[in-house]
């Protein structure tokens, strides 16, 4: 792991290193919180684009399904 250091306006650079390791790219979001009084975590929260197409897939259904057998689907559990 690489060593940074805090500038005057409270920045610091990610060495290389980690960048490449995780593939950090310009512009993502990094939430900072205090883990204690020496030490920080810096979580990464990835932008997706189009979450409902993640969460779908690409594949459509083989078969069309009625939203009433849905809505029975839903009823019954």
């Amino acid at each position: 792991m690489g060593e940074t250091r805090v500038t005057e306006k409270f920045q610091i650079t990610i060495p290389k290193d980690v960048r490449e390791t995780i593939g950090l790219k310009p512009g993502e979001v990094l939430l900072v919180e205090p883990a204690g009084e020496e030490e920080l975590t810096v979580k990464r929260f990835r932008v997706v684009k189009d979450p409902l197409h993640l969460l779908v897939g690409k594949r459509r259904f083989k078969r069309h399904i009625p939203i009433e057998e849905l809505e029975k689907k839903v009823e019954s559990e």
